[in-house]
């Protein structure tokens, strides 16, 4: 690429964007983080001299990286401490996302959910590598790491995420199909067909965050989880429910009273659902709207 100048125009930037917002948040698994990140390496861009940078869109994702890198570092303590099981703030990836990002399956709720496991620097090394393709010299220079360091905390990455990216995954209609079945079975109150749609070893995970009503801890077979989405439909006696998408598969957002309550998805296998994760923090929910 050739050199573009002193600054970064506008234009350059907003061509780029994607990719620095998607870089971050790979790495935070937080639209709120990744949009901060993209702002800070905005500003430092704007500022800068890169007439000597040839390959722009790379100086800006590690310029993203590193950033990422640094709230990773910072923030430890208080993930460490996260109540109950995490899940990713999701990412609106239908025509009318707000966010534009790139999109695949490194975004899947599942590989964030498993990057989440991955120390910080073995999340930088996967996704540079990986998803953004740059050598291990340059990811290097963000860990403060040796070439071959980094190569090898890619490597130990990617055999931890090789559970996501190696199973089949059901296409977006038939994950659709199961999970407004699902939905229209609880609703029904119908403990038979709920247990029809779920794996015998399906696992339930909700993501309340301390701030809401939700399981501490996974939940473990079709049987309990159906009279758990049973019993969850009487309490809360939604009124609505929205198809959208998020983080490249398709979710049920569920409302009552006009505010959104709960965001489903899940993972799907041979027309039974695998694993269903139900995300009702507070403060992960408004990016998705109201109706």
């Amino acid at each position: 690429m050739e050199p573009t100048g002193t600054a970064l125009t506008e234009a350059d930037w907003a061509a780029h964007r994607p990719a620095v917002f998607g870089a971050a948040y790979r790495i935070l698994g937080s639209v709120a983080e990744a949009e901060d990140v993209a702002q800070e390496v905005w500003l430092r861009a704007a500022a800068a001299d890169l007439s000597e940078v040839r390959d722009v869109r790379a100086w800006l994702v590690t310029v993203s990286a590193r950033t990422a890198y640094n709230v990773l570092m910072s923030a430890r303590v208080r993930r460490e401490s996260y109540v109950g099981p995490w899940l990713p703030e999701p990412l609106l990836t239908g025509p009318d996302a707000a966010a534009r990002v790139l999109v695949d399956e490194s975004v899947s709720t599942a590989m964030l959910v498993v990057m989440r496991t991955l120390t910080p620097a073995e999340r930088v090394a996967l996704v540079l590598h990986d998803v953004f393709d740059l050598p291990f010299a340059r990811i290097a220079e963000v860990l403060g790491a040796t070439p071959a360091a980094s190569r090898k905390l890619a490597s130990r990455a990617r055999t931890r995420v090789a559970a996501v990216t190696e199973r089949p995954r059901a296409s977006k209609a038939e994950t659709r199909r199961v999970l407004e079945a699902f939905r229209a079975a609880a609703e029904a109150g119908d403990l038979a067909g709920l247990v029809a749609l779920l794996d015998p070893e399906a696992v339930y995970v909700a993501d309340g965050g301390g701030k809401a009503t939700a399981a501490r801890r996974p939940v473990r077979g079709a049987a309990i989880i159906a009279r758990l989405a049973i019993r969850q439909v009487e309490l809360r006696r939604p009124d609505a429910v929205r198809v959208v998408e998020v983080n490249g598969e398709p979710a049920l957002a569920t409302y009552s009273g006009g505010a959104l309550v709960w965001l489903d998805t899940a993972e799907v296998s041979g027309g039974r659902i695998t694993e269903f994760r139900r995300l009702v923090n507070p403060d992960k929910l408004p990016r998705i709207g109201h109706i």
